[in-house]
């Protein structure tokens, strides 16, 4: 079946201080999206680390987003995925209380290498690097398809497409191939655009409605 493509959508403004997005990326995020976001925070002033990173994001995303769940194989990966997590003060985890994120996606990226935290003492504060290529990656993918919000699995995708952020190590770790993981959240947002774009068909002819605004999902935003 054939589908129009969906208009690209614009981006957010770029994340150039290495602070939390609030509301100014409000009306880009789906509310469960914005909850991953709000809980990564949480979960990183709790724990007392400097940056929100990408694990983080990779924790709130399992835990929280119900869509996520269904792109793994099987519970016994959210499983060892939580448990890597969980110990992430111990262990191979202890290394990253004194470093910065840093990866590949940096050098990529320029609004990344302007997200950098310039304070002094080597101190950083807010995203990691990584973490806000991921954002940008998410809000990229849904303005490609038209998607006026990028929602949990857009996020994801974008964690997964980094080799070396610490989430796709604790995906490893868990025996989760970060590659295949991208092919089968690229197969799950197709499935559910064809199921959508069905349904409004069905209501036009019904006369019931044409369905919800956006090209994946018609959540309203929410303030994060």
């Amino acid at each position: 079946m054939h589908h129009p493509v969906p208009l690209p959508q614009p981006l957010p403004p770029p994340l150039r201080q290495p602070v939390a997005p609030r509301a100014e990326l409000a009306s880009f995020l789906t509310p469960s999206l914005a909850a991953v976001v709000a809980g990564a925070r949480r979960r990183a002033l709790r724990d007392g680390d400097r940056q929100i990173d990408t694990a983080h994001l990779l924790h709130s995303l399992v835990e929280s987003d119900p869509d996520v769940g269904d792109v793994f194989e099987g519970g016994h990966q959210l499983a060892r995925i939580l448990g890597y997590l969980a110990q992430r003060s111990i262990g191979y985890g202890l290394r990253w209380q004194r470093s910065v994120e840093d990866s590949g996606a940096r050098r990529l990226l320029p609004a990344v290498r302007e997200a950098e935290p310039q304070g002094g003492g080597g101190r950083a504060s807010g995203w990691s690097p990584a973490a806000v290529a991921a954002l940008e990656c998410a809000f990229r993918r849904a303005a490609g398809r038209g998607d006026e919000r990028a929602r949990g699995l857009d996020l994801l995708a974008g964690v997964a497409a980094d080799p070396e952020n610490r989430a796709v190590e604790v995906l490893r770790r868990a025996g989760v191939d970060p590659v295949a993981l991208v092919v089968r959240i690229e197969a799950c947002i197709e499935s559910r655009i064809e199921a959508q774009v069905e349904g409004r068909v069905e209501a036009l002819g019904d006369g019931s409605g044409a369905g919800s605004p956006g090209a994946f999902g018609g959540e309203p935003s929410q303030q994060v």
